[in-house]
């Protein structure tokens, strides 16, 4: 077996009010990788998001690591990446520049609006839960139970500010993106230069877990997919 210095470091960043459990089905060989798992941390008041990420680089602690990012998450690691050298840098169900952003959030920003979003409702969850009749609603709610797990009324605010509010004129060629065509967040017809995954829907991460462990491997160490796949998976 390799020593743990030979390996290649890879770390995960959630998407927005989720946390490492999104990544539980997430697996890669032991013997190429060694995986880390990033964590939100509750922003300071009236944080800038170049000060958070500041706070977050302390939690990298290998050289040229990869860092790969989901929703929000995405956006995080895109702006880790300005202060490290990395392997690679990966972002799945996010967005590379604010081109990419669809236009009802684009409207929320320049408006606004995003400011009367009732994060409170992210509460409303564990109400779902308790209430879904049959198999199938009982596994979504758990399903969305996971991926919103942090309630805390100041860090939802602060998450979706900065996500609606991200400016990013260029996107970092350096980006490798991951798209879901059916991400309901982000919709695959902003979306340019990415390896799209068909049926992935925004929570892919979760419900496709099987076509990152397939693929990411590959994607990590050659930052693309074999040439017979890429016609059929590249938009």
């Amino acid at each position: 077996m390799k020593q743990e210095s030979e390996l290649i470091h890879v770390y995960f960043m959630p998407g927005m009010a989720t946390d490492r459990a999104i990544f539980e089905n997430i697996s890669l060989p032991s013997d190429r990788f060694k995986i880390h798992y990033l964590e939100w941390e509750i922003p300071e008041k009236n944080e800038s998001l170049e000060d958070y990420v500041q706070r977050m680089l302390k939690y990298v602690k290998h050289e040229e690591p990869v860092l790969i990012g989901v929703s929000f998450g995405g956006v995080i690691v895109q702006e880790m990446a300005k202060f490290l050298k990395l392997k690679r840098l990966i972002i799945v169900s996010s967005v590379k520049c604010t081109d990419e952003l669809p236009p009802r959030m684009k409207f929320a920003s320049k408006t606004g609006l995003f400011k009367l979003i009732p994060t409170r409702l992210a509460d409303f969850v564990d109400y779902f839960e308790k209430i879904a009749v049959g198999d199938f609603l009982k596994k979504r709610a758990r399903l969305y139970k996971q991926f919103i797990s942090i309630r805390d009324t100041r860090y939802l605010n602060w998450a979706i500010r900065n996500m609606v509010n991200w400016k990013c004129d260029k996107p970092d060629e350096k980006v490798i993106h991951i798209h879901g065509d059916k991400d309901e967040v982000f919709p695959i017809k902003n979306i340019r230069n990415a390896i799209i995954v068909k049926g992935g829907t925004h929570i892919m991460i979760i419900n496709r877990f099987r076509w990152f462990n397939e693929y990411l491997p590959e994607i990590i160490i050659t930052g693309k997919l074999k040439k017979r796949k890429q016609k059929e998976q590249f938009n």
